[in-house]
């Protein structure tokens, strides 16, 4: 992609009317628009950096059999009644409208009704089980607090997945499957290290339901970390008798802000029972169907890695979801530059080349605002010598390479999952 054609114009200052880091510095960034509170349009380079995570969470998925459907965000409130959550008070973020012919309909803020709904026609027999059917769709919260950019939008990406199991032990042993994907989904993303499988609230579905929290000062949660077991909980759920079950010793926990990255819950048959979802077993009897939900946002693991990762030039991306690996600035030797840019192209190394007449200066203020994870400077020694200059974005180190074995430098680089 040539700079001088890519869709947006970065900005010297930071919009006033936002609070939180990732906004402040995607919208200067130019990778997202903000079109009203809690509400993002993303930009060329932002949807290339949410495909990129969800590509992650795509190929994870499907690793442990998912199967991936599209739902309708627009919802009939019938399948919602038989669990109540269409009533007022019952939910308090629904997006509701009555239209003038007196229909009701909802924008859906989750899917687990409608899936539920959905799965009865497929699922009749033993047989038909296990499923796990997910979605990246768009979700709509009447959130009171959209002051967190994209971590907390009124309108935002979910991927939801739904497991459809016989019993319990079966769900089970999906439920450990899905938090062993979600370990290597954020460890792809850059974020394993400080991100804890957390004990939480099960509500009404379960003892404990697990939240995935990454340690992050700017987060809205709080979370009690034993750091030698990796175990967390939930200040929600913060008390002696937590403690004893999980058998922690309360004086090495460590108290943590944190930013929920995804969640797990076993729902067991608590809609099932009401949409009347039920298979037949080998002896004939009709049972409900055991179920499971398993979130994670995109959007929200995007806005987390800015807020990890970012310095007081601009955006930091990891590899693996940068929106290009490389971005090629061409300072007085636009013909080397060219002929790199075509070498890497030819390559499949996803390059963003700076081809626009301007000063050195504001080229490299804007590509570290940028935060692509090399910078490669063709300039006037280039045409000299037939080397550039490589810089990593995440840190000083500097690397002199040939021109010519610049494809093969970068190929060598590719995160896990790109082509080699």
């Amino acid at each position: 992609m040539r700079q001088s054609h890519l869709f947006t114009i970065p900005r010297k200052e930071s919009p006033k009317d936002e609070e939180s880091l990732n906004a402040k510095l995607l919208i200067r960034a130019g990778y997202i628009h903000k079109e009203m509170a809690g509400v993002y349009s993303y930009l060329p380079l932002g949807r290339r950096v949410l495909e990129k995570v969800m590509g992650i969470i795509r190929e994870e998925m499907n690793g442990i059999g998912g199967q991936e459907v599209s739902m309708a965000a627009l919802q009939n409130p019938e399948a919602w009644k038989f669990t109540g959550r269409f009533d007022e008070g019952v939910v308090d973020v629904w997006f509701k409208t009555r239209l003038k012919n007196d229909t009701e309909l909802g924008l859906a803020f989750t899917h687990e009704e409608p899936m539920t709904a959905m799965m009865r026609p497929f699922i009749r027999s033993y047989r038909d089980l296990p499923r796990a059917v997910y979605q990246f769709q768009t979700k709509f919260r009447n959130e009171t607090r959209a002051k967190s950019g994209i971590m907390r939008g009124r309108e935002f990406i979910m991927k939801d997945l739904y497991s459809f199991s016989r019993s319990q032990s079966d769900l089970d042993m999906f439920y450990d499957e899905v938090a062993l994907a979600y370990d290597r989904i954020f460890a792809r993303v850059g974020i394993g290290e400080r991100t804890y499988k957390t004990f939480a609230s099960g509500g009404v579905f379960s003892k404990y339901s697990h939240e995935y929290q990454t340690v992050c000062d700017a987060g809205e949660d709080t979370i009690y970390i034993d750091e030698e077991s990796r175990i967390a909980i939930n200040k929600e759920v913060h008390t002696d008798e937590v403690i004893a079950d999980l058998r922690l010793d309360v004086s090495k926990l460590v108290e943590k802000k944190s930013i929920e990255v995804g969640n797990i819950f076993k729902l067991g048959t608590k809609f099932s029972e009401p949409l009347n979802l039920t298979y037949k077993d080998e002896e004939g009897a009709m049972l409900p169907v055991v179920m499971g939900s398993y979130g994670i946002g995109p959007g929200r693991l995007m806005g987390t890695v800015v807020e990890l990762f970012s310095d007081e030039r601009g955006l930091v991306w990891p590899e693996s979801i940068a929106p290009f690996q490389v971005h090629l600035l061409s300072l007085g030797a636009d013909e080397q530059a060219e002929a790199l840019y075509r070498l890497l192209s030819e390559a499949e190394i996803e390059v963003l080349y700076d081809d626009r007449d301007m000063r050195a200066g504001e080229k490299f203020a804007e590509a570290d605002l940028l935060g692509l994870p090399y910078r490669v400077v063709v300039g006037k020694k280039s045409i000299e010598t037939g080397m550039a200059e490589v810089k990593a974005r995440a840190n000083t180190d500097i690397e002199m390479v040939s021109l010519e074995d610049m494809a093969s430098f970068f190929s060598a680089r590719r995160p896990r999952g790109e082509k080699n």
